[in-house]
């Protein structure tokens, strides 16, 4: 019987196999592929810029820690409201990332820097807006989640001075959206690792050092993300003096990238929406549960910001290529990030597989809670490959500025997670039927997400307006 190999093409796709005599060849994602230098030049120093960002939070933590329980409570608080905002506001790296890249493909680096520095400006605005509002505000978002009062008064001392980041925060957004669309992720690896270390030194020198405690911390933070933006403004700046472009806002051209962001907008809380009903219905099964959940929730956010990293690459070249009109090098090269995508989610869940016991024991010592934690990881361990390919795809239609389609699927795809959501927590059926529904939820996304790759609607080529 003759053996049976992967397609030899660059266009072939996992699975799909063919008859080569009596030889057996290398799989096809193992061999090389011309996107792949490309790929992994944008993917590696994106996926440390990724890491580096959550260091800012996991230093706060560490080191307010040793204030003591009600500052520690607070902090975890004021950290939701914070992670919320950021992650609503994540269309300006997006949506600068897709129309820059476009430009970028198009031949014209001067439009792209314009359009650049409109996303920058539109981050100034909406965090300048954020800040508005959520000055006054700041007492009654922390009492929603209902904290005793030492607890309320550390939390509004946090978040009040963190916010007058939010502009700097917002911009580094942007930002890092107008380098990743001109295809550098180094600049942004480079300025994320500078900001994560120089928290750690300010926080340890204001807490401690002049004993500032809680106020201390957020000054900190505050400080890093305003010299993040700095620097970022300085080479943005810098390029677009180079090439010509404005500096002075063109308020028709932010109001462009403001309304391309708006589905992307959708997109993002439709997702967080999912998870936080998770969280309502793990909270619903009870405290073991709870505690099980939030463990796994971690690592299931861990693992996809490593997988997300091949998502941006994905966003700067589908950008770039289609802004080229080179369709045949998009679906290729998409092709091939949708291989990588499944072979790093395949990886990723074989590890948490094999780990999960003893990586268990880093979080508890209670055994209810580390078997629970142990059986949840092992259905997120099986869900690895599924968001691999999910993140990808993902990627691709955001590069493409498919927004509005992702909004859309994203709605639908949390209307397919809430029946399953509801029957958890109806019939008690437990965490591990939890996560089998967030399964429900990632596999609908799949499905509207890989429909939509296959057909040519979200092909536009050229610079868009």
């Amino acid at each position: 019987m003759a053996a049976i190999s992967p397609c030899e093409t660059a266009e072939g796709w996992p699975g799909r196999f063919r008859t080569v005599g009596t030889t057996v060849t290398k799989p096809a994602v193992l061999r090389r592929h011309p996107a792949d230098p490309e790929i992994w030049r944008l993917a590696l120093p994106a996926l440390g810029a990724l890491v580096a960002e959550p260091l800012f939070l996991l230093a706060d933590t560490a080191i307010v820690g040793h204030l003591g329980t009600p500052q520690l409570a607070a902090l975890g608080i004021a950290g939701v409201v914070l992670t919320t905002l950021v992650n609503v506001s994540i269309f300006l790296a997006y949506g600068t990332t897709a129309a820059v890249a476009r430009q970028l493909g198009a031949g014209d680096r001067r439009a792209a820097l314009a359009q650049g520095v409109d996303g920058c400006w539109l981050a100034v605005v909406v965090g300048l807006a954020t800040l508005a509002v959520g000055w006054p505000l700041t007492p009654w978002v922390v009492s929603l989640f209902g904290p005793q009062p030492d607890v309320a008064g550390y939390a509004e001392t946090y978040l009040r001075i963190s916010l007058l980041g939010i502009p700097s925060m917002l911009l580094v957004l942007a930002a890092t959206g107008v380098l990743r669309g001109l295809q550098d992720t180094r600049t942004p690896l480079l300025v994320a690792a500078a900001g994560a270390a120089g928290n750690v030194v300010l926080n340890l020198v204001l807490v401690y050092g002049l004993g500032l405690g809680i106020a201390g911390s957020a000054l900190g933070t505050v400080i890093a993300q305003t010299a993040m933006a700095a620097a970022f403004v300085r080479v943005v700046g810098r390029g677009a003096l180079r090439h010509g472009a404005p500096l002075r806002p063109d308020w028709p051209g932010v109001r462009r990238s403001f309304g391309a962001g708006v589905p992307l907008v959708v997109r993002t809380v439709s997702m967080r929406a999912a998870l936080v009903v998770a969280t309502v219905v793990a909270t619903g099964l009870g405290t073991v549960e709870l505690a099980a959940h939030q463990i796994a929730y971690i690592t299931w956010s861990l693992l996809a910001l490593v997988l997300d990293a091949i998502a941006i690459a994905a966003q700067a070249l589908v950008g770039k290529d289609l802004g080229a009109g080179d369709v045949a090098v998009v679906r290729s090269s998409t092709r091939r990030m949708v291989e990588w995508g499944l072979l790093a989610g395949t990886g990723l869940g074989v590890l948490v597989a094999v780990v999960a016991p003893v990586y268990a024991l880093l979080f508890t010592r209670d055994p209810e809670v580390r078997g629970l934690v142990v059986v949840a990881l092992l259905v997120v361990a099986m869900m690895q490959p599924l968001a691999g390919w999910v993140f990808v795809l993902d990627g691709v239609l955001i590069g493409a500025g498919d927004g509005r389609f992702l909004a859309v699927a994203s709605a639908l795809s949390v209307l397919a997670f809430l029946p399953a959501a509801w029957a958890v927590s109806a019939y008690d059926l437990g965490l591990v039927a939890l996560w089998a529904a967030i399964g429900v939820w990632m596999l609908a996304r799949l499905l509207t997400l890989a429909l939509r790759e296959r057909g040519d609607s979200w092909v536009v080529t050229g610079a868009l307006r």
